[in-house]
């Protein structure tokens, strides 16, 4: 309980740090603009697999602005979703964020791949059953994300005591599959499968986040800093 006390006065400190326009952690100054902070200096510990910053996507190549494995995010959004991970670790399980402020030059990465109609690399990995041309119709690519406004999270369950320490909740898809199945609502899944997506969905919306229809994985701040601006620095 100490633990969770003194993580929470830490996140209070920096939250009042990145609003005032003194980002950064307590020893750590940030070069981040004001309300922004560094998601792993808030929630030491919290597992980041920054999927964008790597070739494990969809594109199969580091996407245009990330330029270091860093999550970045704004410090309200980093607030409730410390909330989330304290109420999990009480349950031997834990946060592990995919994604979480994309620039708007990754969004522009993302459309020109999408018109490329030669490029499909990663297709039966990623969206076996859709055609690269009804990408856009079907809302899996757009020109403006979430995302980009710093308070939208990609993010899943994982153990963080036992034998499975480490390993993902199934949630019936990967992260990132284009395919109505990745919906939170689809009958696709196991009954198992479901209740890991409730789960998910359940604590994010407690402590203040809400969640989209289309993919199960994807939460955003209800009351987000910036509902109307997309951001375009890099993540480094």
């Amino acid at each position: 309980m100490r633990t969770h006390q003194n993580i929470k006065i830490k996140l209070i400190l920096i939250v009042i740090l990145s609003l005032t326009g003194l980002s950064g952690s307590i020893s750590t100054r940030q070069n981040l603009p004001i309300g922004f902070v560094y998601l792993e200096n808030v929630i030491p510990g919290i597992t980041i697999e920054l999927r964008y910053f790597s070739s494990n996507n969809f594109i199969r190549n580091t996407i245009d602005g990330y330029e270091g494995p860093r999550c970045i995010i704004t410090g309200k959004a980093a607030a409730a979703l410390m909330n989330v991970q304290i109420e999990l670790n009480e349950n031997g399980l834990g946060l592990k964020i995919f994604d979480a402020y994309r620039p708007q030059q990754a969004v522009d990465h993302f459309v020109r791949w999408a018109k490329d109609l030669s490029d499909t690399l990663n297709k039966n990995q990623y969206y076996p059953e859709v055609p690269k041309s009804e990408l856009f119709e079907r809302g899996y690519i757009s020109a403006r994300s979430g995302h980009t406004r710093g308070s939208t999270l990609d993010l899943t369950i994982i153990y963080v005591a036992g034998e499975n320490t480490g390993k993902e909740l199934d949630m019936g898809t990967p992260w990132d599959f284009f395919s109505t199945k990745s919906w939170p609502s689809s009958e696709l899944v196991t009954a198992q499968q479901k209740s890991n997506r409730d789960l998910l969905r359940d604590v994010m919306t407690k402590h203040g986040f809400k969640p989209l229809k289309e993919e199960w994985w994807h939460f955003t701040l209800q009351d987000e800093p910036y509902p109307d601006t997309y951001f375009n620095f890099p993540v480094r």
